[in-house]
């Protein structure tokens, strides 16, 4: 059964975020093109809403359409009552709560703590607003340092492609990652950033095309193999002090904890897409035993190997 989304559209959308749920689940399909989503847009009163570029959409939907709804995604706003003041009207806020799932884009997430969902919850949003939402909304357990946060049947992502990373991570969840890395391939984007990585960082990028880039690469093709921080310098051509750092300009991250998410990532396409035992995933991961695969994987995603596979396996 196709899985509907229902995305709300306030009055100065972030038009991106509007366009980021209708792209990125439409291009979830099974092996044979079956569209996995759909995609209605939403407004209160079914009115017509303006964005902050200029321009006025008319959705097909008032917002009845979220009571038939899998899950709801209210995009970011430039403006407005839950900005300046933390409000939403009745109708909108009772309309929000008691959904299945419910998803925010960038500052949506103010429209979500408005309607009293995020209470007590961990939540994120661009970094640029968060002391404005922790002032307004100080029961939310706010980190502005993350892409996204999966809290189950409340998700929540930080501003612009952050919201991309979010809805292909819905994808992989709901569907496995080979659903989500077609998805990602359509899209032309990556097909997973994890939502633990830093949201921006602090110095630009090198400018001198010295990066490390070529040594992630090289990292990505060699999980199997120990990788120390000598051999990652020597690889960059760079002083082990002078890798380190450029390396955490370019990534938010040391490189021990981006290599160790790398090998997560691998060993859990392994357990979705093949028959190996969990020994053999562990070794081809980097993680040398099953129990340091068990330890990490449980730490990454709350789950045994075994019982990811049982989850997320895909016929």
């Amino acid at each position: 059964m196709t899985h509907r989304i229902a995305v709300v559209v306030l009055d100065q959308f972030a038009p991106l975020d509007l366009g980021v749920p209708g792209q990125v689940f439409w291009s979830a399909e099974t092996p044979s093109g079956e569209k996995l989503y759909e995609v209605v847009t939403c407004s209160e009163g079914r009115a017509p809403v303006r964005c902050s570029a200029g321009y006025t959409v008319q959705p097909d939907h008032d917002l009845d359409v979220l009571d038939t709804a899998d899950t709801v995604v209210v995009p970011g706003i430039h403006g407005g009552a839950p900005l300046r003041h933390g409000t939403i009207s009745t109708t909108l806020r009772d309309a929000l709560r008691g959904r299945p799932r419910i998803m925010s884009i960038c500052t949506g997430a103010f429209v979500l703590a408005a309607a009293g969902l995020l209470d007590g919850r961990p939540a994120t949003t661009h970094w640029r607003d968060a002391a404005r939402f922790a002032r307004l909304f100080p029961k939310v357990r706010l980190d502005p340092d993350v892409l996204f946060v999966d809290d189950g049947d409340v998700l929540t992502s930080a501003g612009v492609a952050s919201g991309l990373d979010l809805c292909l991570h819905v994808i992989r969840r709901d569907h496995g990652s080979e659903v989500a890395n077609r998805a990602a391939r359509r899209c032309v984007m990556p097909p997973w950033r994890e939502g633990g990585q830093a949201q921006y960082v602090d110095r630009p990028l090198p400018q001198d095309g010295g990066g490390t880039a070529a040594t992630r690469a090289w990292m990505r093709a060699h999980l199997d193999v120990p990788l120390d921080l000598n051999a990652l310098a020597a690889h960059a051509r760079m002083s082990v002090r002078t890798f380190t750092r450029r390396f955490r300009d370019e990534t938010g991250m040391s490189p021990g904890r981006w290599l160790v998410r790398q090998r997560v990532q691998h060993a859990r396409h392994l357990l979705e897409t093949t028959d190996l035992g969990v020994e053999e995933v562990a070794r081809r991961s980097g993680f040398g035993t099953a129990v340091s695969l068990r330890q990490h994987l449980h730490a990454a995603v709350g789950v045994p190997p075994l019982a990811y596979r049982r989850t997320f396996r895909r016929a």
